[in-house]
């Protein structure tokens, strides 16, 4: 069994140390909790620990990650295009729980997510680079409230285990709008709902 780090309020920043040490080795991935549910995590620029993460989950190689920043600066960074439409929208809802993809600078689509999490964003700010995330679930599965319910379901041990808890059971998945030419597409309702984006973006 990978080391498990029960979360509290008194060793977070302890904590954030330790997933830092741990993080930044080739090919390391975590099991942490978001606002949400349970996530994966690795560095956005470890392919090697994403492959990992693929085969934990057995997820379709062709699902990118979403990436989680802690602002605005380090989307652009990492290739993302931030519209007044964009920036509008995270203005309102980040950091919370919406996932945005936009175009970026290569032609393609970028996924991200500013987390309403203390420790997750505290990890972001002493890495300085972006996280790569999915949900710590097998690829079709109901996502993981607790760390018993993702380590049962996945093929792969994580390298470190943060347990934060059971999280409450109506917690929900974050939204994910797409945003192109101003144009948005709701993929997934959770939380925030299109009535909420557009109202955010006319005030």
């Amino acid at each position: 069994m990978s080391n498990i780090i029960t979360l509290s309020e008194a060793n977070t920043e302890n904590t954030i140390t330790k997933v830092v040490s741990q993080i930044n080795r080739l090919g390391s991935f975590i099991l942490a909790p978001t606002e949400t549910v349970y996530g994966l995590m690795c560095l956005w620029q470890d392919q090697t620990a994403k492959d990992n993460i693929y085969k934990a989950k057995k997820r379709p190689e062709n699902k990118p990650f979403q990436m989680l920043v802690s602002n605005v600066s380090m989307v652009e960074e990492f290739g993302g295009i931030i519209t007044p439409t964009i920036k509008s929208i995270m203005d309102s809802f980040c950091p919370g729980p919406i996932t945005l993809i936009i175009p970026d600078k290569n032609g393609g689509k970028l996924g991200f997510r500013v987390p309403e999490h203390n420790f997750i964003l505290g990890l972001i700010n002493k890495l300085k680079t972006p996280l790569a995330a999915t949900s710590a679930n097998v690829s079709g599965d109901a996502p993981a409230l607790k760390i018993d319910s993702a380590l049962n379901s996945l093929h792969l041990e994580p390298n470190l285990i943060i347990n934060g808890g059971e999280l409450p059971s109506d917690s929900l998945a974050s939204t994910v709008a797409m945003v192109v030419d101003d144009n948005i597409t709701i993929l997934r309702e959770g939380i925030i709902s299109l009535e909420d984006i557009n109202l955010s973006i006319t005030q």
